[in-house]
């Protein structure tokens, strides 16, 4: 696995977990899915992204989350 589909699967399990909370717990649960896309659109304008950061610390290596070639221009 790389960073790039190591963020997006972080990414889908907290906007899920969010949503069970608020359906099981409170509606404020609903907030944590706000926040999580919110950092993933701030983060494909800035290219900063604190999962990514921590994920390399970790040891996983960059490469692209769809398909194995670079794209053509």
């Amino acid at each position: 696995m790389n960073i790039d589909r190591a963020v997006l699967a972080l990414a889908g399990s907290m906007v899920l977990l969010s949503l069970v909370l608020a359906w099981l717990l409170s509606p404020y649960w609903l907030l944590l899915a706000a926040f999580v896309g919110a950092n993933l659109l701030q983060a494909a304008f800035t290219g900063f992204c604190p999962a990514a950061i921590i994920f390399r610390k970790l040891g996983l290596e960059f490469g692209p989350a769809f398909g194995c070639a670079p794209a053509k221009r």
